[in-house]
C-alpha cells in the first residue's frame, strides 16, 4: 500500500491554493485530480446542498482512487487581473505541486485522471504541454505527470473555436458570468489571447496519449448583466480532431454542470460512469507506458546526448480529422521494431488524400520516445526536399552550436554542402536512433521514364546503414524497403466518425442519406472531411447536400469526362464548398483561385502584401492589413481547404486541393492572376543586405519555381508590357543566382532582358544591368567566351550612358545582382 502524506484542509486564503485530498481511497492505485475554473473554489465549485460529489459520491464508485482538488487564485475581483500569476504560471505550479505530493507519498508512477472545469481545462492543457517539454536535469520529474496521465474529463472548457465560434469570444463569455465587459479581466484576456492560442496549439500532438471526454452544457447561464447565454457551446467545448475522444452532454448550465446533489442526478451518472471506465483501464495502460519508458532509458544508457533533439512536427500542417487506421499503424510499428542492426525503411503507398501523411504523423507522435531525433521532410519535389534539409540544419545547430559539422551546414550558402553535412551527421558513429520521414515523394525518378521534375530520393539518404526512414508516396513503382498499402476506408464507422467530427452533428448509422453520401465519397478521408466542414457552416440537411453533390458530380463529368471517379469524388466536394465561399465572400473565392499560381505549401501575409501595388481592388482589400487577411483566410480554413502552419505562421493547402485549384478553378489560364502571383513573389525577395536574407529566400523559392513555370508556359509574351512584371522577373533571376540555381536564373534574366529591350531599349540602365548579371552568371559557370561578350556589351552600354569614369561603369564586371524596386 502507498504511504500517505496527509494534507490538512483549511478555509484560509493560502489554503485555497494547492492540493487538498478529498478522499484517500482504499488501497489506491490511481489519482483523480480536479481543477476549478474562473472564480472557482477547490471545494465549492463541486458542491451543491452541502454535497461535494468528488468527496461524498465518487469514492464509493471508484474506491481505489485517491481524489484530490487543486486550487489557484482565479478570482476576477482580486486587485490584479485573475492573479499575480498568469495561466501558464498556474500550470507549472500545478505540475510542481503534483510532483511534490506524489514524490513525498512515493506514488509518482500512479495513473492520473484530470477533471477540469471551464478555464481550469486550459490550466491542465498548459500543464501537460509543460510536462511534455521538460528536459533531463532539474525538471526531469515534471515529465512524469504527462507520462502518468491516462485521461482528462474537460467540463465546459473553451477550446480554440469550432463552427464559427472563436476562442477569444468564448473566453470573454466565461468572464461575463462574473464581471462586466469593461473590467480589467477583459484587457488581461485580450492581452494574453495570442499567447494562449499559441500555447494550446501545441496541445494537439500531446493529446493523442490520453483518453479525453469533452463535456458540454446544454442550458444557458445567467450573466451579471441579466442576460442568459450559452457560455461554452458544444462547438467550442468539443474538439472534433482530438484522438480517442468523446463528446458528453450535461443537462445543466455552465456553473451547475459540475454540481451533483445525488447519485440519481443524470449528469452525475454520466460523469461517474465515464470516470469508472477510465479508472478501470488506467493502471494497465500507465504501467505499460512506464515499463516502455524504463526499457528505453536502459537502452539509451550508453548513447551520447549529442544526437538528441526535441520532438517537433511544426513542418506538418494541422490535420483536422482523425482516422483509426489501427491495422496499418500496427504494421508500421512491427516493421520498425525489427532488432536487426541495420537501417529500416518503410514505405506508405496510396492515393492522394487517402491519409498517408496523417498516418505517418500519428506513428511518430506515438513512438517519439524511441527516437533521439525525428526529422520531417517535404518530398514533393527536389526543391522542397532541399529546403527541408536547410531547415533541419538550422534546427540541429540551435541544439548543438558547438558542432563544427553543423556550423558548416549553417554557414555555407551552398545547398549541396548543407545536404552533405546533414547526411554526414546522420551517418556519425553512435547516431542510430533517428528517424527520417520523407513525405509526399510522389514523383520519384524511375528507370525508363524521362521526367525532368523527377528525382532519386535514395540519393538524399545518408550512406551509413543505420537509423530509420519512413516514406509516403502515390507511386506504386517506388521500390524502397517494406511497402504498406494505405487504401480507402472500408469501415463505415470510421467514415461516420470523420463526418461527425468535421460537421459537429450527431449522426447515426441508420441515416440512409448519410450512408449514400459516404458511398459516393468512396471512403476518401479528404472528401469526407471537406463535406463535413461544409456542413458545419450551413444548416443544410444531409439529404439536401447529397442532392447538391449529385448535381455537381454530373456537371463535372460533363465538363471533364476524362476525370477518374476518384478525382470526381474529391473535386465535387470542393466545388460545393467553393460555391458556398463565393456566396459568403467573393474575395476569399478569388484568393483560392489565385493560390493555383503559388506553391501549395506555405502562404503568408507579407508574401501577398508584397504584390499589392497596382493589384485589383479585391486583392488590395485583403492585404490592406493583417486583420483583413486573417478574416479572409479564416473562411478557407473553416471549409477545410487550407490549414495553418504553427511555427511559420503561414497556411498550406493539400496537394490534391491544389491540383483542383489548378485544373478546375483556374482551368482557363488568366494572365492577370499569373502576373499578380509573380509580383507577390518578385517584390517579396529580400536584398542581400537584409539579415538572414538567404533563409528568407529559401522560404520564397518554391513559389518562385511555381511562377517560373507560369512565365515560361502560360504568360503571353506579347501582353507583357508592364515595367512591374519585368522587374519581378528580373528579381527572380537574382533569387535563383543567390540560391545557386543557375539554369533557372539564366532563363529569368533572358526573359527580363527581352522585355526591357522592347519597352525601354537596349541601352537603358536596367537592360544593361541585366546584361551584366548574365555575364557574371556565365563567368561563374565557366562559360568565359559568352561572359566576355556580355561584359563588353555591358561596359559599352554604361560608358555611353554614364561615361567611362562613372562608378557604375567602373564596377560593371564585379557588381552583384540587386533587386529592382519600384518607386
Amino acid at each position: 500500500m502507498d504511504h500517505q502524506h496527509k494534507l490538512t484542509p483549511s478555509e484560509s486564503t493560502a489554503a485555497l491554493t494547492g492540493l487538498t485530498i478529498l478522499a484517500d481511497g482504499i488501497d489506491p492505485v490511481l489519482d483523480i485530480v480536479a481543477i476549478h475554473g474562473l472564480n472557482g473554489h477547490p471545494q465549492k465549485t463541486w458542491t451543491v446542498n452541502d454535497t461535494n460529489w468528488l468527496r461524498d459520491l465518487l469514492p464509493s464508485d471508484i474506491p481505489n482512487a485517491r481524489i484530490l482538488s487543486w486550487g489557484y487564485d482565479a478570482n476576477t475581483h482580486s486587485a490584479s487581473p485573475i492573479s499575480a500569476q498568469y495561466l501558464y504560471d498556474h500550470a507549472t505550479t500545478l505540475v510542481s505541486d503534483l510532483c511534490l505530493e506524489r514524490r513525498l507519498t512515493k506514488t509518482q508512477y500512479r495513473p492520473i485522471i484530470f477533471v477540469a472545469h471551464s478555464l481550469g481545462g486550459i490550466v491542465v492543457k498548459s500543464a501537460l504541454i509543460h510536462s511534455d517539454a521538460a528536459r533531463k536535469g532539474a525538471l526531469e520529474e515534471h515529465q512524469w505527470i504527462k507520462l502518468s496521465t491516462h485521461g482528462i474529463f474537460f467540463m465546459g472548457t473553451p477550446h480554440q473555436g469550432g463552427n464559427g465560434v472563436y476562442f477569444g469570444e468564448t473566453m470573454l463569455k466565461v468572464a461575463s458570468i462574473f464581471i462586466k465587459a469593461d473590467n480589467k479581466i477583459l484587457k488581461h484576456l485580450e492581452r494574453d489571447l495570442e499567447w494562449l492560442q499559441q500555447q494550446l496549439g501545441q496541445y494537439a500532438p500531446v493529446s493523442s496519449d490520453f483518453v479525453t471526454k469533452f463535456a458540454y452544457e446544454t442550458l444557458p447561464t445567467p450573466t451579471v448583466i441579466g442576460q442568459s447565454i450559452m457560455v461554452v457551446p458544444k462547438a467550442s467545448a468539443v474538439v472534433p480532431s482530438a484522438a480517442d475522444a468523446e463528446p458528453v452532454a450535461i443537462p445543466a448550465n455552465h456553473l451547475d454542470m459540475v454540481k451533483f446533489a445525488s447519485r440519481e442526478d443524470r449528469g452525475y451518472r454520466t460523469v461517474s460512469g465515464h470516470l469508472q471506465i477510465m479508472a478501470e483501464e488506467a493502471p494497465t495502460v500507465i504501467s505499460t507506458r512506464w515499463e516502455e519508458r524504463h526499457r528505453i532509458a536502459e537502452a539509451q544508457t550508453n548513447t551520447e546526448d549529442r544526437f538528441s533533439i526535441p520532438f517537433n512536427l511544426s513542418a506538418v500542417p494541422a490535420i483536422e480529422q482523425i482516422v483509426g487506421r489501427k491495422e496499418e499503424l500496427i504494421k508500421i510499428k512491427n516493421l520498425f521494431q525489427d532488432d536487426k542492426p541495420q537501417r529500416k525503411v518503410v514505405l506508405l503507398y496510396g492515393l492522394g488524400g487517402i491519409g498517408k501523411t496523417q498516418l505517418a504523423a500519428r506513428f511518430v507522435r506515438e513512438e517519439k520516445e524511441k527516437y533521439s531525433a525525428i526529422l520531417w521532410m517535404n518530398g514533393k519535389n527536389q526543391e522542397a526536399l532541399e529546403a527541408s534539409f536547410v531547415g533541419i540544419a538550422r534546427r540541429l545547430f540551435e541544439e548543438y552550436p558547438s558542432s563544427a559539422l553543423l556550423r558548416n551546414a549553417i554557414e555555407t550558402k551552398d545547398v549541396d554542402q548543407t545536404i552533405h553535412s546533414i547526411k554526414k551527421w546522420l551517418s556519425t558513429r553512435g547516431n542510430t536512433r533517428w528517424i527520417l520521414v520523407v513525405d509526399n515523394v510522389d514523383n520519384p525518378k524511375l528507370r525508363g521514364i524521362q521526367d525532368p521534375q523527377a528525382y532519386d530520393v535514395k540519393s538524399y539518404l545518408p550512406e551509413a546503414d543505420q537509423g530509420s526512414v519512413l516514406i509516403t508516396t502515390r507511386s506504386s513503382q517506388l521500390n524502397i524497403g517494406s511497402v504498406i498499402p494505405v487504401d480507402r476506408l472500408q469501415d463505415t464507422r470510421e467514415c461516420i466518425r470523420i463526418l461527425t467530427c468535421m460537421s459537429g452533428r450527431s449522426i447515426t448509422e441508420n441515416d440512409s442519406s448519410v450512408i449514400e453520401l459516404l458511398a459516393k465519397l468512396d471512403g476518401l478521408p479528404l472528401a469526407i472531411a471537406t463535406a463535413g466542414a461544409y456542413l458545419s457552416q450551413v444548416t443544410t440537411t444531409f439529404k439536401d447536400y447529397l442532392e447538391y453533390y449529385k448535381t455537381s458530380w454530373l456537371r463535372l463529368q460533363q465538363s471533364s469526362p476524362q476525370l477518374p471517379s476518384y478525382d470526381c469524388a474529391l473535386y465535387t466536394t470542393w466545388n460545393l464548398s467553393f460555391e458556398h465561399i463565393q456566396r459568403q465572400n467573393a474575395s476569399a473565392a478569388k484568393l483560392l483561385q489565385l493560390w493555383a499560381y503559388f506553391n501549395n505549401q506555405d502562404i503568408w501575409f507579407e508574401l501577398l502584401a508584397a504584390g499589392s501595388r497596382g493589384s485589383p481592388t479585391w486583392f488590395s482589400a485583403i492585404v490592406n492589413d493583417e486583420i483583413s487577411f486573417n478574416q479572409t483566410i479564416r473562411l478557407l480554413c473553416d471549409h477545410a481547404l487550407i490549414q495553418p502552419l504553427d511555427v511559420s505562421g503561414g497556411y498550406s493547402m493539400h496537394s490534391c486541393v491544389h491540383a483542383w485549384t489548378v485544373h478546375v478553378l483556374s482551368y482557363e489560364k488568366k494572365d492577370s492572376s499569373m502576373r499578380l502571383a509573380l509580383n507577390c513573389v518578385g517584390f517579396g525577395i529580400p536584398d542581400r543586405n537584409v539579415a538572414e536574407f538567404w533563409t528568407a529566400q529559401q522560404r520564397l523559392l518554391p513559389h518562385a519555381l511555381a511562377c517560373s513555370v507560369s512565365i515560361q508556359k502560360d504568360l503571353d509574351p506579347a501582353s507583357q508590357d508592364r515595367d512591374q512584371d519585368l522587374a519581378a522577373i528580373y528579381n527572380l533571376g537574382n533569387l535563383y543566382t543567390d540560391q545557386c540555381k543557375m539554369a533557372e536564373a539564366e532563363k529569368m534574366y533572358l526573359r527580363a532582358l527581352n522585355g526591357f529591350e522592347k519597352v525601354w531599349g537596349p541601352e537603358h540602365k536596367t537592360a544593361v544591368d541585366t546584361v551584366n548579371n548574365l555575364a557574371i552568371l556565365y563567368s561563374n559557370q565557366g562559360r568565359l567566351a559568352e561572359a566576355e561578350k556580355l561584359f563588353q556589351r555591358a561596359l559599352d552600354g554604361k560608358e555611353k550612358t554614364w561615361g567611362p569614369e562613372h562608378i557604375s561603369t567602373l564596377n560593371t564586371v564585379t557588381s552583384d545582382a540587386r533587386p529592382i524596386a519600384l518607386a
